[in-house]
């Protein structure tokens, strides 16, 4: 959505209404359920899947918030599946990207670990008069990316896409095996699952799967 399609605030509150409508669906689905196939759970499911992103998305634009809702993009994202059908190893690959937009922020705030824990080789000015580099290395030093991940706009960073991959395989690799080229064996065919987190996602669609949402409402 573009500034000038700013959703109001009746519009982000008629879809958090949506999503309370499909979280009972889905419960009431799932409560009735007449097999592990069960149509009606597969639908619900989809159903809030599309209602929690479109409020995702009208809660962003309106107030500059998320949710922690992250859908999955449709099977059809991936090749056929042709790892071993009884995992008994897997690797989780993560890809996470951000976009400096405040360097003196996070300047700031990688001066201020370093000045709390007394390191003497970036004492007081060492990061602030130093590099983004080497404010990034203090920072991702100090917390755990998913940490980064939720506090983000503290350091002066912006979200860009992310990816998270579930790959089975058949067993762990030896220790060490992969360290020097960590990503370069993933292979696609073994995802088990992945979810996606991207702007390029087509806003308008979700805004049709709300009024279609909407108008079963009606």
């Amino acid at each position: 959505m573009s500034d000038a399609a700013q959703p109001t605030a009746a519009e982000v509150r008629a879809a958090a209404e949506a999503v309370k409508v499909a979280l009972d669906r889905h419960l009431a689905a799932v409560e009735h359920r007449t097999g592990e196939d069960d149509p009606a759970v597969s639908e619900a499911f989809n159903a809030l899947a599309v209602a929690a992103e479109v409020y995702d998305e009208r809660l962003y634009h309106r107030y500059d918030e998320v949710t922690p809702f992250e859908i999955p993009d449709p099977d059809d994202s991936l090749p056929p599946y042709n790892g071993p059908e009884e995992p008994n190893a897997l690797s989780v690959l993560i890809r996470r990207d951000y976009a400096v937009v405040e360097p003196q922020r996070l300047l700031a705030q990688s001066q201020r670990i370093a000045d709390a824990e007394g390191d003497a080789g970036i004492g007081t000015g060492g990061v602030v008069g130093s590099s983004v580099h080497a404010a990034l290395g203090v920072l991702f030093g100090e917390y755990e990316p998913d940490e980064i991940a939720s506090r983000h706009k503290e350091f002066g960073l912006e979200e860009g896409d992310s990816t998270l991959w579930v790959s089975a395989a058949d067993d762990l690799p030896e220790p060490g095996e992969w360290l020097s080229a960590p990503f370069d064996q993933a292979d696609p065919q073994q995802v088990v699952c992945r979810f996606d987190v991207s702007a390029v996602f087509d806003e308008d669609d979700l805004d049709a799967d709300l009024d279609d949402l909407e108008e079963q409402d009606a």
